[in-house]
């Protein structure tokens, strides 16, 4: 990945979001095409975040709960292990796995119209790409994030606390009783930071994924170049994105 040249797709990119969002805000939405996205971006992703977030929640949990056993406060186990998922596992890996997930879909879907000109075809239809191809992508990326983070916090958390009354003997009501109640509780404020990460990291995503594809040049050889070289770039700036919103929210 050149970085001049990928520094200027990331502005074009940059403008291209700015312009679906003008669209999203003056309510020129296709609903059809919404649909479609939503599912892409929801229940073509679900198995995925679902496995994902039982292994995370099992190897999290194991880590914090041998070493809290030895310390005698296996009732903390469930709190730590709920605000550590909240504040960065979750968002931070729910975006990870839409990228390859949904990015790399939008990036050559995209990527291939480009080359074979059915974009050009579009245009000459009197229809903006923007309004027609990115905004739909755009919005169901931003609706369906926060979702996908919730239920990896909820597999997480379940599969946690299953596995801290198999291997340590944490009662599933202590375990519960730590994450609502306990020094290290899940508080309002720490799922509204995770909802704000989820939300402009699967902006982000939406944004680069879909500049990347209408900015591809070339025949098909192109298509693939472009899809790895969005992937390179959202997981660069949503790691960016992380540090700077962790700083924000917590600093």
């Amino acid at each position: 990945m050149r970085f001049p040249k990928s520094f200027k797709r990331l502005f074009k990119s940059l403008l291209i979001g700015g312009q679906a969002i003008s669209y999203i805000f003056r309510g020129k939405i296709s609903r059809n095409d919404l649909s479609e996205q939503l599912m892409e971006a929801g229940p073509g992703s679900f198995l995925i975040v679902l496995i994902t977030g039982i292994a995370a929640g099992t190897v999290f949990n194991i880590q914090i709960a041998s070493e809290l056993s030895v310390l005698g406060l296996k009732d903390r186990i469930g709190g730590l292990l709920a605000v550590g998922m909240a504040r960065e596992m979750a968002p931070l890996l729910t975006a990870t796995l839409m990228t390859g997930k949904v990015a790399t879909a939008y990036a050559a879907q995209l990527g291939t119209m480009k080359v074979t000109e059915q974009i050009d075809a579009i245009t000459m239809l009197k229809t903006d790409p923007v309004q027609y191809l990115v905004v739909p992508r755009i919005l169901s990326m931003v609706i369906m994030s926060p979702i996908q983070c919730f239920l990896f916090l909820m597999v997480g958390l379940w599969s946690g606390q299953i596995f801290s009354e198999i291997f340590y003997g944490v009662e599933p009501d202590k375990f519960i009783d730590s994450i609502r109640l306990g020094s290290f509780s899940l508080t309002p404020h720490d799922l509204g930071s995770m909802v704000i990460k989820s939300v402009i990291f699967g902006l982000q995503i939406a944004i680069i994924a879909c500049g990347w594809g209408l900015t591809t040049r070339g025949g098909p050889k192109e298509v693939g170049t472009s899809t790895t070289g969005a992937v390179v770039m959202t997981l660069v700036t949503v790691s960016l994105m992380d540090v700077l919103l962790t700083q924000i929210l917590f600093g």
